[in-house]
Order: structure tokens, then sequence, then C-alpha cells
């Protein structure tokens, strides 16, 4: 039995700056997570069996095979040295857990919490690694974009009442935080990529098919995408209403200090009179 415990991170992970500090030094594809030994932190590769091992995603997914609590709260103990977003630990709120069960003469059995493959396949681990990153980071970002969209609720509710208090660093705040969402949801977390290894293993790729199903990645990432452009839109309305408020703003400003002059100039001439 293989034991996974997945976590989400604040923020992405620089794998090639995190590799050069750890002490040794290469480039990882943007796709290509980081294995690491859980204790002794070398990167590993090949087919690692059910040795105790961490994967490490750039878009901030951490999973661990094997690993006790204990060796968990020490791993990210030590990584806090390298990286900030390791120290957030054990208040990280983003997690998930999985176990998969091999053996000959097994029946597939794929659920959201186990799976059952026949035979031993080094790419069942990477895959159930990959899938329950994907989905911890999306929780991050589902989570977050609500709470965007309960504020731009209470921004609605004061517009219905003809208030409109928003200001333009508060609505570029809040158009910044929308596209970063929908930035990481497509970049960061790769929800529409694949794993290479599923174009060269059938069996890898039904189960990678299967475990995004299951964990509705893609309904998840379209909902996700939904939501930011909605928000989007609500901002570019705002946006208007904002330009069309300082515009009035300016109009008025200009008539005051044409009637300012007018004034100005029918007292020079009374003077004068």
């Amino acid at each position: 039995m293989t034991e996974f415990n997945a976590y989400a991170l604040s923020g992405e992970i620089d794998l090639n700056r995190l590799a050069g500090s750890i002490g040794f030094p290469r480039r990882y594809r943007w796709e290509e997570p980081m294995v690491l030994d859980i204790a002794g932190l070398t990167p590993l590769s090949g087919d690692q069996g059910e040795e105790k091992r961490v994967h490490l995603y750039f878009f901030g997914g951490v999973v661990f095979v094997n690993c006790s609590e204990e060796e968990i709260g020490a791993f990210f103990w030590s990584m806090g040295h390298y990286a900030d977003q390791f120290r957030e630990f054990p208040s990280i709120k983003y997690r998930d857990e999985y176990s998969l069960r091999t053996g000959e003469g097994e029946r597939i059995a794929v659920t959201n919490d186990s799976a059952v493959m026949p035979g031993h396949d080094p790419a069942y681990g990477d895959i159930i690694c990959f899938v329950i990153a994907k989905s911890v980071a999306l929780e991050r970002i589902e989570e977050r974009v609500d709470l965007v969209l309960d504020e731009m609720e209470g921004l609605v509710a004061l517009l219905e009442r003809g208030k409109l208090e928003l200001s333009d660093r508060r609505l570029a705040k809040l158009a910044a935080s929308i596209l970063t969402y929908k930035y990481q949801s497509i970049a960061h977390i790769m929800v529409l990529d694949k794993p290479e290894i599923t174009w060269e293993n059938p069996e890898a790729d039904r189960l990678y098919l299967t475990m995004a199903n299951l964990f509705e990645l893609n309904q998840r990432y379209n909902e996700i995408k939904h939501k930011g452009e909605t928000l989007l839109d609500i901002t570019q309305v705002f946006t208007s209403l904002s330009h069309a408020r300082r515009a009035t703003r300016l109009e008025w400003i200009i008539i005051i200090l044409i009637f300012i002059e007018i004034v100005i100039y029918l007292f020079e001439i009374l003077r004068k009179g």
C-alpha cells in the first residue's frame, strides 16, 4: 500500500532556484516535478517503488509518498530555510490524502480516496501525485476567487443603492487579483496538460483520465475560468462608471472655473466703472 499526502502552498515554487540552494543545480522543465528523498533532500529518479519521497511542483503543489506526519513536518521545517512558502506548515489549509494498492490479479478500481491497479508500474505513483497536486492547488484558487466574488457582491449591492465608493486603486487591485487567478489556473496548475508518460503508457493514460474525471479537474477549471470572466466583466462596469464619474467631476470643475472667471470679469468691469 502506498500512501500520498498532498499540500498546496500559497505561491509557486522556483524549482531551479531551490535546486541550486539545496546543492544540486539543474534545470527543471515547467511540467517536471522535483522528486526528493525525504531524509537527505537528494534528488531521486527512476522507479522509487514505495520509497519515502516528496514531489514538488512549480505551481506550489507538494506531495509526500509514504511519509509520516513527523517526517512531513521535519521536511517543511528544513525547506523553510530555502523558501518562505514552506514555513506555512502546519497551518496549510489545502491538503488531501490518497492511497494506491497494486498486485497481480487485482481488479482495477479508482475512487476519490484510493486506487487499486494490477501489477506494479512506477507511472501510477507519478500520475497520482500529479492529479492530487493539481486538485489541492485548484482548491486554493477556488476559495480565493470566491472571496473576490463575495467582495464584488458587496460592491454591486452598494451600486444598487446608487453608491459607487470604489477608488481607482482598489479597482486596480481587484482587477490584478482576478488576472492573477486566471493566470495561475491556466499557466501554473497546467489543468489541461497531461504528463508525458501518458503518451507512451496506455494504462497510465487511463488512470490519469479516470482520476482527472473523478477530481473534476476540467470542470473546476472551467468554473474558475467562468467566474474570472464574470469578475472581469463586473470590473469593467465599475471602471466605466468610475471614468464617467471622473469625467462628470472634471466637467463641473471646468464649469465652476468658467463661472469664477466670469464673476472676476464682471467685478473688474464694475470696479473700473
